[in-house]
Parts: C-alpha cells; sequence; structure tokens
C-alpha cells in the first residue's frame, strides 16, 4: 500500500502522534476513503507500520530517511545474493527490513502530516525500483534471467494497471490481490532464507520463489483487472 513522505529537514512532531484510530482514519483519507477494517490482511500491515512508526514519529526522524534507506537495504540483500553461499541469510533480514521499511515511511508520513502527492508519487516510484532488486536477488542466486524478467515485468504491470485505472476516473482501487507488496517481499525473502540454508541448491530453491511468485503475481493481475474492468467500463 503506498503511502506518501515529503522533503525536507528533520524536525519533531509539531502535535502529539495520533493512537491508532486516528492514523487509520488519516490513512483512509489518503486512499480515497478505503477502510481497512474491510480486509484483515491490510488492517494487521497497516498496525504492524504504525508500531514501528509511532517511535519513530516521537523523535522526529524524517521519512525521506527511512524511504532512501529501504533502496540500500534492497542493494544490501542483492549484494548478498552476489556473494552466495551463507551470505543470503544475512539478505533476508535486509530484504525483510527494506519491505517493512516501505510501509514505516508512509506511516510516519501520515502521523506527522507531512503526506503529498509527490511523496505519494516519488514513494510508488522507488517501491518499483526495490521491487525490480528483490527478483534481481533471486536471479543472482540461480533463478532463470527470462523468469525473473517476466515476475518483474508483471510486478510492474500490476502497478501501472492500478495507478492507469485512477487516472481514469476509477478513484482508489482498494481490491487487494495475492500479487501485492507484501506478497513479492515474503517470497523474496523466503527464496533468499532456502538458499542461505542449503546453499548447493540454491538456484532450484530461487527458481522455484521466482516461479510461484510469477504465477501469484499473474493471478493477481488478472483480478485486478476484472475489479478495474467493473469500475470503469
Amino acid at each position: 500500500m503506498h503511502l506518501a513522505f515529503t522533503w525536507g529537514l528533520a524536525r519533531p512532531p509539531a502535535s502529539p502522534v495520533p493512537d491508532r484510530a486516528a492514523y487509520f482514519a488519516r490513512w483512509s483519507a489518503l486512499h480515497g476513503g478505503y477502510d481497512p477494517a474491510d480486509n484483515v490482511w491490510v488492517r494487521g500491515w497497516l498496525s504492524v507500520a504504525y508500531a514501528l512508526a509511532r517511535p519513530l514519529a516521537r523523535r522526529g526522524v524524517h521519512p525521506d530517511l527511512l524511504t532512501g534507506a529501504t533502496v540500500w537495504l534492497a542493494l544490501v540483500a542483492l549484494a548478498t545474493a552476489e556473494a552466495g553461499g551463507r551470505w543470503p541469510l544475512l539478505g533476508v533480514v535486509a530484504l525483510v527490513a527494506s519491505g517493512l521499511g516501505d510501509a514505516v515511511d508512509g506511516a510516519v508520513a501520515t502521523l506527522t502530516e507531512r503526506a503529498t502527492r509527490w511523496g505519494y508519487v516519488l514513494d510508488s516510484l522507488i517501491d518499483r525500483v526495490t521491487d525490480v532488486l528483490f527478483v534481481a536477488a533471486l536471479w543472482r542466486l540461480g533463478a532463470p534471467l527470462e523468469l525473473a524478467a517476466a515476475s518483474a515485468v508483471i510486478a510492474l504491470l500490476l502497478d501501472y494497471l492500478r495507478a492507469r485505472a485512477s487516472n481514469a476516473g476509477a478513484g482508489e482501487i482498494g481490491t487487494i490481490t495475492v500479487g501485492e507488496r507484501a506478497t513479492r517481499v515474503i517470497l523474496a525473502a523466503l527464496g533468499l532464507l532456502a538458499a542461505g540454508v542449503a546453499p548447493a541448491a540454491a538456484a532450484s530453491l530461487a527458481t522455484a520463489s521466482v516461479a510461484v511468485l510469477s504465477v501469484l503475481l499473474l493471478a493477481g493481475l488478472v483480478h485486478l483487472l476484472v475489479a478495474v474492468h467493473g469500475r470503469v467500463r
């Protein structure tokens, strides 16, 4: 789920950090009125983001720092995959932290009222960069280039479809598919974990991870396409 932030120097929040209910309300207002209570997975994901973001918001940590960190952490995950051996185990930590950082930076922006349309666009762009880096890590572990490239393309198409539907007047598309950001993080992390535990089978394990990810992304793309068609036809 995309959340926004602005550029600028770190500063303490101007008012007390809102409670979780108030955070959900602000998040909903930024996402076309979509109610997190409508989906247990969204509510759970946002609850985790809120728990991690609240102390950071209290300390005045700027969301830009967190957003930048997500890219560097994804690059660390890629570097560990390149190194091979047991190094991908470290990559799991970096990759999961990168995925969580994507939610936490937006949560901090929302809690400190720094959310802007420019931040929304930039955050979405960085999300796509890290999506590609996650798949690239599995490729460097031994997954076929063609399969990894197909997975990355489908992921980009899914998010492009959501964005274009919004531009076409469909508003915020609240349909949650099996190919969302959390799925990408989990499967990439599982691929790195398996490769780190069994380095000799790293290529086969990475291939299996990308294959499952591709199937789920494709299913998510079809699901979203049907939902968008119903909204804009």
